[in-house]
């Protein structure tokens, strides 16, 4: 029995549905012929009031134009209602005008006498500016809208169905998800050139009015004055005010379904509705809110303007701001936060490790605190991307092979200012970059103390001191050498670079080396690797190289080098394979020039640091047998190293010792780590044309 009821609700429900149709239809036909009592026309006009608000809500809560698919049917439907009425009311106001204002029902009375005050000609004035910004502004700005959307939907159209029956070819969507799309597309077609003649209708609507308007006023005049004898301007008066009050009920209405039509074709489909979208765009930038909240509030201050109203609503924008500000805070705080809780619940639910867990290290990494994102941040145009990049291009030209890829994350661990750079996974260096300060660096000789942060350069340990941009010029002005956040990150990674560069000549980059010169020098290449020397072989060469900041640009002079001397010194071998240490000092014979240059720019005398001849005679024996030095020795000759190269340094010249080919080698393994801004050369390294004068002698004191 209970689902019989319920079947025959359900039947009821849906015939409801069917009739409401045919119902408008006949209450449309019935106001235009029978005439309507007061009262009834009363209830319809306060109906078609109730339906307009209702059409612009349903807009205003659609999140794509199709929701409201039913808009343009909906849209004539009500202007033929509106346009009954219309005809009903003029009956009633030209058939019983002249009994009151109150013949037409309250609702035209009240629009008539209240909302406009009486007066016929302020409600003239009223309904011609109704009239005008329902014909002229929205309505008008609808069509043009719904016009453009019909005629760019129609030609994307192709374009969507080919996209639809691309997805169902490759599989991934379904025969009924295709067929569902298909409808969407020309649903949504049909909706906007249904839109773009449904906004006609609005239009005439509008016209009607205005000419319903006169047509009334002048029929109220006959009709009073021929047929009821009052006079003209009692005739006038009242049939105005009677004509004004239905004309405003009729156009209120018209204006909110015309609003309600702009922001269906106006509004861009996303998953929010137009309120949403408004409020979440319009209010979500604190400082709009704060410039807003200031110009009122130097407009308030203004003399003679409304103080009051100004400064109240500056308060009011203000407070906004600052919530949105404050809830901005918050919502960055818990992001940065949420990576680590995301971390710890799946390492809390991880029951097995597996081999995902085990990350390869990167070859180079940059680790930034939080404060610092803003410098690597690709959305914020961060400057050191950019920076990073061409440091990466001028690495490859000056050192001859393309480092790896710097790979930057943020590390709430550090301090926020603090910044890492990793070499395979551990920390080669560490600073501080403040962004929005300057780092003043004293290069030496700069008297002048500017006030700021007292530091250190990262990258050469020179004092330095962040200062605020007001003190950039003044700081150059006294001799300092002023950079910026991103420099000094850049900087102090592009100094380590260089200094751990043979750690970053892997095998894969060494055979990229190769692939690159055998594109040039086939030959060359085929016959190096493998017949002369084996690939890790070559890469503990360049290492070599690398490991004293030589470049290795020049390939062709080094493979010619190996090439030529490596199957001697593999014969001279009795383990197999050329020594090491010979092949890469024959190499940097090669490269003397090139050597040279680096320390000694230009075509002018060499002036380098040499040894005592009695300390070189004790060196070489001493290196001569097992390679090591006495203690004793060690430190005497560190000690006056380290003398001679404070000297060399203070008189602008090159810290360059110059030593005999045998004591070359193991004298650069044991002075650069101690000294890394020190060269050794190799005397037969220099070329025969460029002069060499030895200013500076270590040993003279050592015994």
């Amino acid at each position: 029995m209970n689902a019989f009821l319920a079947f025959l609700k359900s039947q009821g429900a849906g015939q409801a549905r069917l009739m409401a149709g045919p119902v408008l239809i006949l209450m449309v036909l019935a106001m235009m012929i029978l005439p309507l009592p007061p009262f009834i026309l009363d209830l319809l006009f306060t109906f078609n009031i109730s339906l307009s608000v209702m059409i612009l809500l349903v807009a205003m809560f659609t999140r794509k134009p199709l929701d409201f698919a039913a808009f343009p049917s909906v849209l004539l439907f009500a202007t033929l209602l509106r346009l009954s009425l219309n005809v009903a009311s003029t009956r009633v106001v030209l058939l019983n005008g002249h009994k009151g204002p109150a013949a037409a029902g309250q609702v035209i009375e009240a629009f008539g006498h209240f909302l406009v005050g009486g007066n016929f000609a302020v409600g003239i004035v009223v309904f011609v500016i109704l009239v005008i910004i329902n014909f002229v502004v929205i309505t008008k700005g609808a069509g043009r809208i719904a016009e453009v959307g019909a005629r760019f939907t129609l030609d994307a159209m192709p374009g969507k169905q080919m996209a639809i029956d691309a997805d169902l070819n490759a599989g991934l969507i379904g025969e009924d998800d295709a067929r569902r799309r298909r409808a969407e597309v020309s649903q949504e077609a049909e909706f906007y050139g249904a839109m773009d003649g449904a906004s006609k209708f609005v239009r005439g609507d509008a016209v009607a009015g205005l000419l319903i308007m006169i047509i009334n006023i002048v029929g109220g005049l006959i009709v009073g004055v021929a047929q009821h004898d009052m006079p003209v301007g009692e005739a006038g008066r009242v049939y105005t005010l009677l004509t004004i009050g239905d004309g405003l009920v009729a156009q209120i209405p018209a204006l909110v379904i015309s609003t309600a039509a702009g922001v269906v074709v106006s509004r861009v489909a996303t998953d929010q509705d137009i309120g949403q979208q408004m409020m979440g765009q319009l209010f979500s930038n604190p400082n709009v809110m704060f410039i807003t909240a200031g110009i009122l509030t130097l407009m308030g201050l203004i003399p003679n303007m409304p103080h009051v109203a100004f400064l109240l609503l500056a308060a009011i924008i203000g407070g906004v701001g600052w919530a949105l500000y404050q809830r901005q805070q918050r919502d960055q705080a818990s992001a940065a936060e949420e990576p680590a809780r995301a971390e710890a619940a799946v390492a809390a639910a991880a029951a097995e490790a597996s081999w995902d867990d085990v990350s390869v290290v990167d070859p180079l990494g940059l680790e930034v605190g939080y404060r610092l994102i803003s410098l690597v941040d690709h959305e914020q145009n961060g400057e050191l991307l950019h920076r990073i990049r061409s440091l990466r291009k001028k690495f490859a030209q000056e050192m001859g092979f393309l480092p790896p890829v710097v790979h930057i994350r943020d590390n709430l661990e550090i301090k926020p200012t603090d910044y890492r750079i990793l070499l395979f996974g551990v920390e080669i260096g560490r600073g501080v970059a403040l962004v929005g300060q300057w780092l003043a660096i004293d290069p030496g000789g700069v008297t002048m103390k500017l006030q700021g942060t007292e530091t250190t350069d990262p990258a050469f340990g020179l004092p330095a001191t962040w200062i605020d941009v007001s003190l950039r010029e003044q700081a150059q002005i006294a001799g300092y050498t002023v950079v910026d956040a991103a420099t000094v990150v850049a900087t102090h990674l592009n100094h380590l670079m260089h200094r751990h560069g043979a750690r970053l000549l892997g095998r894969q980059e060494v055979q990229q080396l190769l692939d690159h010169v055998g594109r040039e020098l086939p030959k060359l290449v085929e016959d190096l690797v493998p017949k002369t020397l084996s690939l890790s072989q070559l890469q503990n060469l360049l290492r070599g190289l690398l490991d004293e900041e030589v470049p290795i640009r020049d390939v062709r002079s080094i493979l010619e080098t190996v090439t030529e001397h490596a199957p001697r010194l593999a014969a001279l071998n009795p383990s197999g394979g050329p020594d090491q240490g010979e092949l890469l000092a024959l190499v940097r014979v090669a490269l003397g020039r090139a050597i040279t240059q680096h320390w000694f720019p230009g075509e002018g005398e060499l002036r380098a640091i040499g040894l005592d001849a009695r300390l070189e005679r004790v060196l070489m024996q001493a290196m001569g047998g097992n390679g090591a030095l006495e203690p004793g020795l060690a430190e005497s000759l560190l000690a006056d190293t380290l003398r001679v190269v404070q000297e060399q340094e203070d008189k602008a010249e090159a810290p360059v010792l110059v030593v005999p080919p045998s004591l070359r080698a193991s004298l650069s393994r044991f002075l650069r780590h101690h000294i890394p801004q020190m060269g050794v050369l190799s005397s037969a390294e220099i070329p025969d044309e460029r002069m060499m004068r030895i200013t500076a002698v270590i040993g003279g004191s050592t015994g």
